[in-house]
């Protein structure tokens, strides 16, 4: 028996998720109201049978008359700076929009929230900014509204015939890297739209990632084989518990200005401050909340640096691109 078709909201309709789930619930049969900060640019981007809202997860007095619906989907993704961060967007955007349905007397929508495989780890494979992600969830799980969480591994990382969608509980898979799991972006995009209807989803979260088969035409039964979260809990299921709520991450603090930066040294990543001009370390590693240096046990694939960077921003070697503090800086390839 078909779902009686919804009416949608897509938070981040424009970025690359979101695109494919306003396509993913149009050609589902629901009304499509994409949330954009800039018509013109949701114009270009979305099709035309998709409802654009002008709003801005990032200012909450845009987001009351925005966020009427039946459903939300938010699949929010932050570029690591600025008015972009994870702080800002992933925790403070989905803050804001729970923040906004408040506001409006008896709406009750069906919540499908985005984060990411890791959310949970303290490391430094992921680290700080995921945290952000995983304060959000409990924002979404102390909303009392229902709500299904998917935590997608890397997007587009699959190879071409590795459609098999497998969903996950636990966060166990914590390398930092593709081999925590991999996924199209296209199949990510089934997932949210698809648990809006699906009454097997309701108060379930989980990792999703792709083997080699085929993609399944029903998620259903997916969704039926995992443990729902435990009622009236900020967390899930089978997580390690890990994160107390008095140690959820505060502000980023900041090292003394000028901040440290990275820089490229005969082939190697060389982090200095340029405070002090002194050499904190070389090769790959990882920034510590606290600002220290900590080299890697072992070099992942194509990465010279990750990790957070406690500082008010970062210079990244020869792409002279700057990083809040407290973001993920990767540098690709330097």
């Amino acid at each position: 028996m078909e779902a009686q078709p919804l009416t949608v909201l897509v938070v981040g309709a424009t970025g690359t998720i979101g695109r494919l789930v306003v396509a993913e619930a149009t050609a589902r049969g629901h009304t499509v109201r994409a949330l954009v900060r800039d018509r013109t640019k949701g114009a270009q981007l979305l099709p035309a049978d998709a409802e654009l809202v002008v709003g801005d997860v990032t200012r909450p007095e845009t987001l009351p008359e925005a966020v009427a619906g039946d459903a939300i989907v938010l699949t929010l993704g932050s570029f690591g700076t600025g008015a972009s961060s994870p702080q800002t967007v992933d925790y403070a955007g989905v803050r804001n929009v729970l923040t906004a349905l408040a506001s409006l007397d008896g709406a009750r929508p069906r919540v499908a929230l985005m984060t990411s495989i890791g959310a949970t780890t303290r490391s430094s494979s992921y680290g700080h900014p995921l945290e952000w992600k995983r304060r959000s969830e409990r924002l979404v799980r102390a909303s009392g509204l229902t709500y299904t969480i998917v935590r997608p591994g890397w997007f587009d990382m699959n190879g071409p015939d590795e459609h098999q969608m497998v969903f996950l509980q636990g966060d166990r898979r914590r390398s930092g890297g593709p081999a925590d799991g991999c996924v199209a972006r296209a199949d990510i995009a089934r997932v949210p739209v698809a648990a809006l209807t699906a009454p097997e989803a309701v108060g379930c979260t989980f990792e999703l990632v792709a083997e080699q088969g085929a993609a399944p035409s029903d998620l259903r039964p997916l969704f039926a084989a995992l443990d729902q979260d435990p009622p009236g809990s900020l967390d899930v299921v089978r997580d390690e518990a890990n994160m107390p709520l008095d140690a959820e991450s505060g502000a980023p603090r900041s090292l003394e200005p000028p901040a440290a930066c990275l820089v490229r040294r005969r082939g190697r990543c060389a982090a200095r401050t340029r405070s002090r001009g002194k050499r904190i370390a070389s090769s790959f590693g990882y920034f510590l909340p606290s600002g220290r240096w900590s080299a890697a046990s072992e070099r992942k694939p194509d990465l010279l640096a990750w990790g957070f960077v406690s500082a008010h921003y970062v210079r990244c070697g020869r792409y002279g691109r700057y990083f809040d503090a407290g973001m993920t800086l990767v540098l690709m390839g330097c």
